[in-house]
């Protein structure tokens, strides 16, 4: 563990914008219900917990929701009110710590070490602000408590919904060891797999390898596993990080040629450009995004001598980025998206930190609904202002 034993909450809101919505619509808070535009090639934002029965779940086509649920009630997104929800929640964060580090409108780390009321233990923090966050915005949030922002991700999640659980320092090992190592960050269904070959099925198991096996076989990924598998994690909570990259993506009504994607491209340009205006800094690579009717992503890119001064100079660089793609004339595309990224102070100095792991979730994070952003990369972007 760190030689400083720091306590972390993180707080997620149980299906924040399903939720928002149902406190308008109270009649419907027992049915299943999504938030999500109505045209069936779109992507569910998110399930109401009825919704979630029927194996209803964010980021599903709107076809395959229907199709498990044909009851569906289906209500379209406002991205304007989550945001004020979202500010009214912040604010009740900033009452208790100035460490506050968003990952999107709905989900925030803290850090409670020192807190503004002298509170004496972080589990009392959490339950205040849960208990603020209800009666301020009827809503409900879950919690993790914990010596560091893995444990507390992952204890957020254990009691869901309407939630709260504490990993005390002392049983730390104990509560790792019997858990699936594919609740680690980072192990996805590959690694999983290579794990799985291995013997390694929970976090224990882990364990019991040594580091210098480890990072033979994973490389500094290895290293990674083996400090998370021990507990140790010294990531800090990082308050107001910089905006690193602004994306609007759009699922079409109806697959088309490569031809006739520049009305939508301008459009999501605009879009783009109109985020970037709370920028004090500036984008530097232009992002075009496409997504063929066979499900095949394809992302060019292009850094300019000259940046972008105004949505159509965007525009026209996606645009030319069309010529990029080497696939058939006939070819359709199902989803097209546009996007800044690399923001830099305008005397050129170039940010640093995150900047890659951010960009991976931008491109890999699709919404399919019309006029969303990538949900929670846009969520972050532009939560403040």
């Amino acid at each position: 563990m760190a030689n400083e034993l720091r306590k972390i909450i993180h707080i997620d809101m149980d299906a924040f914008y399903a939720s928002v919505e149902l406190r308008e619509r109270p009649e419907l808070k027992d049915l299943p219900v999504v938030v999500a535009f109505h045209h069936t090639r779109g992507v569910v934002a998110a399930a109401s917990y009825p919704a979630r029965v029927f194996g209803l779940r964010s980021a599903m086509s709107m076809g395959q929701a229907r199709k498990l649920c044909p009851q569906v009630i289906v209500l379209e997104p406002n991205f304007e009110k989550y945001r004020e929800v979202s500010a009214q929640i912040h604010h009740i964060f900033q009452q208790y710590t100035p460490l506050i580090e968003p990952l999107s409108l709905d989900e925030a780390y803290l850090d409670v070490t020192v807190n503004h009321g002298g509170l004496p233990t972080a589990t009392e923090v959490a339950t205040r602000i849960r208990a603020a966050i209800r009666e301020e915005t009827e809503l409900t949030a879950s919690a993790g408590v914990a010596p560091n922002k893995f444990l507390a991700k992952i204890a957020s999640d254990w009691n869901k919904p309407d939630g709260l659980f504490v990993i005390k320092p002392e049983a730390v090992l104990d509560f790792l060891t019997p858990l699936p190592v594919e609740r680690i960050p980072g192990v996805g269904k590959v690694m999983d797999g290579k794990l799985a070959a291995l013997g390694i099925r929970a976090v224990g198991d882990l364990r019991l390898r040594t580091l210098e096996e480890l990072e033979s076989r994973f490389g500094r990924y290895g290293r990674r596993l083996h400090e998370l598998a021990l507990g140790i994690d010294e990531h800090a909570v990082v308050p107001n990080r910089p905006t690193q990259s602004i994306s609007a993506e759009d699922t079409l009504a109806e697959d088309l040629p490569l031809a006739d994607l520049e009305p939508m491209i301008r459009e999501l340009a605009d879009k783009v450009w109109a985020a970037t205006r709370k920028e004090t800094r500036v984008g530097h690579t232009v992002v075009l995004k496409l997504k063929t009717r066979e499900f095949r992503i394809l992302t060019r890119s292009l850094t300019p001598v000259e940046m972008p001064s105004s949505a159509q100079a965007l525009a026209e660089l996606a645009l030319a980025l069309r010529e990029r793609v080497q696939l058939p004339q006939n070819t359709r595309y199902r989803l097209v998206g546009v996007g800044l990224h690399g923001f830099r102070e305008r005397d050129g100095s170039v940010l640093q930190g995150r900047f890659q792991e951010i960009l991976n979730m931008t491109l890999h994070m699709q919404v399919g609904c019309r006029h969303i952003y990538s949900w929670k990369r846009l969520e972050a972007d532009l939560l403040l202002p």
